[in-house]
This record gives structure tokens, C-alpha cells and sequence, in this order.
């Protein structure tokens, strides 16, 4: 094994310490800048809270129309679904056999009014005979001719119910609309036998108002009834409360009501109790209405007295682990994490807070992956922003992901990391 001679490795080592202690220091990463954020003021209006139950409308009046006769039907002279008045024809029954037997009863009455006319004039002749001579007719004889005149004249009454029951029975051959509404189709057509108070000819239903049922939860009841019961919601002035609905197109609820009715008794079963709404439904063009009976509905019912309240974009709400908060920037431009109460979302897309944020507090609305509580940060202020009236509320979002979107098509929303260290120059 070969030797090492110190005097030849020393001045090795002296010129490596001397080309190591030449060489810079490493450059160091440059300080954090604070991130900008977009703030804003929250929007403070009144807020009502209120339920939202599905239901289904119905028509105020429907009318099954039957024929109060039986016979043949000869006319249908209504167009299928069409707009009918009160009074209007809709079908007629083949009138000629009823029409015989009024005049058979018209008959039978001018009969019977003749044979009192003779019982009467016999009567009256037997009492003069009798005047004159009281022998000549006797007791028995006097009354029989009265109970004949008695029993004439009960022939008569009777002859003249028969007769007016065959003009009605004439009369109800032709069935009439009993109100103003929309008809429906065909339920037979000319030439079918139609029975009494059996066959069904067609429907009518009314328009305006119309009606929509729904099923309040027992628990929306007793708060609307304690509300009203410690005088914090006071009925309204009409007696009525207000109610809305949307249809299936509806973003919001364009139709409005009043309550005017609600079930005596809860269901047991179901631990609801049905309430109806009433809503005017007016013709637009070409007599077109909205509202048509077994359309399915959103019923929006106000609960409790309308408080003024912040509101604030979906997108600046967060929550983490189950908690919901909100990132808010202070006068020294400091963040704060603060835990809020929401309550519902409004129909332009804003959520109501209703504890932990105060009337012109900033808000982060945008950015708010990068806010970080404790730390600096420039603010850009801004309006709050608002969406489009939206149906249903949507859910808060997660840690991280802004509020509303869809996270599995966004971008990730990931925390800046520190630049890399720039290589060092021998």
C-alpha cells in the first residue's frame, strides 16, 4: 500500500479551502408579497324567512256534466275544449218521447178539470134541489156529490204535478253549462244512449281563481301559529296571509296569493295539514291563461316578520369541517376568519347571514383561496356581487372551492408556493 507524504497533500488541501471560501453565498428567496383580494360590502336589506312546499292547483268549480234524463243524444253543439258561459248549451237528448207525454199529461189534465166542472155543477144543482125541497134529496146523497166534487179536484192537483214534471223532464234534455269556464272533450258522441245521473257527457271546469293544495309540516305550523299566537306576525289586514308559487319554468314565484283556507285536523299519518292558496289568473293574449288545474307547483309561504339583515355572494361562503364561514379584510388590511349563521338564499343569488357579520364589513368575495387569517393582504373593493334569480338554494361549498361551482370542473384552487432558490454562481 502506497504512502502518503504530508508535504506533498498540505498544499493540496490550502488551494481547495481557498477556491471554496471564494465562492458567493446562495441567493435567498425574495420576501412574500401580499396577495390581493377583492372585498365587499355586504348588502343589508329586509328578509323575510319563509318554506317552500311543492302542491298542485285546482280549479275553484268543476263540474261533471250529466244528462238529468235519459234518451239519445242529438246535439253537441260545444267545440272540444273550448270556453263556454253559464247557460250555454252543451247537449241535447232527443226531446220527442218526453214531449209526447207532456201533451198525454196536458191531456189528462184538461180531463180531470172537466170532470170537477161536472162534479161541481152537480153538487151545486143537488144543494138548490134540496133548498127548495128537503125531501125531495137526501143527506147521504149531498154528501156523496160533495166527496165527488173533492175527489175531482184532487185529480186535477195530480193531473198538473204530472204535467209539470214532464216539462222538466222536456226541459232537461237540453243540458246547460251551471258556470263560466273552460269545457273539456267529447265524452261520447251523437247517437249514444245517455242515462240519468249515470253517464258522463263532458267537464267544466272554472279559470280564475284557481286554487293550489299543499302540505305544511307540522313543525312550519306551530312556528307560523306561535308567531301569530305571541303577536310577532300579526295577520294581515285582509284577514289573509300572503302566499306565491312558480311554475316548472318559474325561476322564482311570479304568482301571487293569499291563503284562504287551512284543514281543521292534522293528518296523523303524514304529521301535515293541508292549506290552500288562492290566485288570480288572468287571460293574456288570445284569452290564454297560465294557471290550468293538476299542474304541479312551488309554494313559497312566509314564516315569521321580515328582520334587516346582511347578505352576501355565494361564492364568498366557505365551510370547513362544518363550519361555514366568511374571510373578511379590516381597516389595517389584516384577514380575519369569522364563523357566521346563514339563513336562506334570496331569488338573485346572495345568502342570508344571519349572526356574525356586521352592516359595512368587508367581505373577500374573490380570492378567497389564497386568505389566510392573520396575514396582510391588498384589497380591491367592489359591489357584492349577485347572481340571477335562482329556484333552490344551492350547497355550501367546500374548504377551498369557490361557492356555487362545480368542483370537479374547476380549477383547483391551491395556496401559492414560495419561488425556488436561483442557482448559485461559482
Amino acid at each position: 500500500m502506497r504512502a502518503w507524504n504530508l508535504t506533498q497533500v498540505l498544499p493540496t488541501l490550502a488551494t481547495l479551502l481557498t477556491l471554496v471560501g471564494c465562492r458567493p453565498a446562495a441567493l435567498q428567496p425574495p420576501p412574500a408579497q401580499p396577495v390581493t383580494l377583492t372585498v365587499s360590502k355586504p348588502i343589508v336589506r329586509e328578509v323575510g324567512d319563509f318554506r317552500v312546499f311543492t302542491g298542485t292547483t285546482a280549479a275553484a268549480q268543476s263540474v261533471d256534466i250529466q244528462a238529468r234524463v235519459t234518451g239519445y243524444l242529438v246535439k253537441l253543439p260545444f267545440s272540444e275544449g273550448g270556453v263556454v258561459k253559464s247557460g250555454e248549451l252543451l247537449a241535447e237528448i232527443d226531446p220527442r218521447p218526453y214531449q209526447a207525454k207532456l201533451d198525454a199529461a196536458q191531456g189528462e189534465v184538461t180531463l180531470n178539470e172537466a170532470q170537477l166542472n161536472l162534479a161541481q155543477k152537480e153538487n151545486d144543482r143537488a144543494k138548490a134541489i134540496r133548498a127548495e125541497n128537503a125531501g125531495a134529496i137526501s143527506q147521504q146523497e149531498l154528501d156523496t156529490r160533495e166527496a165527488k166534487v173533492q175527489e175531482a179536484q184532487a185529480a186535477v192537483q195530480s193531473a198538473k204535478a204530472n204535467l209539470e214534471q214532464y216539462r222538466l223532464d222536456l226541459e232537461f234534455t237540453k243540458v246547460y253549462s251551471p258556470i263560466d269556464g273552460r269545457v273539456s272533450r267529447y265524452y261520447l258522441t251523437v247517437g249514444n244512449l245517455v242515462t240519468q245521473n249515470q253517464t258522463l257527457i263532458t267537464t267544466v271546469v272554472s279559470q280564475s281563481p284557481i286554487y293550489a293544495y299543499f302540505d305544511v309540516d307540522e313543525q312550519t305550523m306551530l312556528q307560523v301559529l306561535r308567531s301569530m299566537y305571541d303577536g310577532q306576525s300579526p295577520p294581515a289586514k285582509s284577514g289573509k296571509a300572503p302566499v306565491s308559487i312558480g311554475l316548472q319554468d318559474d325561476n322564482g314565484f311570479s304568482h301571487h296569493g293569499v291563503i284562504d283556507f287551512a284543514n281543521n285536523v292534522v293528518d296523523s299519518s303524514t304529521g301535515t295539514i293541508v292549506v290552500r292558496g288562492e290566485f288570480e289568473n288572468p287571460a293574456g293574449a288570445a284569452g290564454v291563461r297560465m294557471l290550468l288545474p293538476g299542474m304541479f307547483v312551488r309554494v313559497k309561504l312566509p314564516v315569521g316578520k321580515p328582520e334587516r339583515l346582511p347578505l352576501v355572494a355565494e361564492r364568498a361562503v366557505v365551510n370547513d369541517q362544518g363550519q361555514t364561514f366568511l374571510y373578511l379584510v379590516d381597516a389595517q388590511g389584516k384577514v380575519e376568519y369569522r364563523r357566521v349563521e346563514l339563513g336562506r338564499m334570496t331569488d338573485d343569488g346572495l345568502w342570508v347571514v344571519r349572526n356574525g357579520l356586521a352592516e359595512g364589513e368587508r367581505v373577500v368575495v374573490s380570492g378567497v383561496q389564497f386568505a389566510k387569517p392573520g396575514e396582510q393582504a391588498q384589497v380591491k373593493e367592489a359591489p357584492m356581487p349577485t347572481a340571477q334569480a335562482v329556484a333552490t338554494p344551492a350547497p355550501i361549498p367546500a374548504m377551498g372551492a369557490p361557492a356555487g361551482g362545480d368542483s370537479s370542473n374547476a380549477a383547483p384552487e391551491s395556496t401559492p408556493q414560495p419561488a425556488a432558490p436561483a442557482p448559485a454562481t461559482p
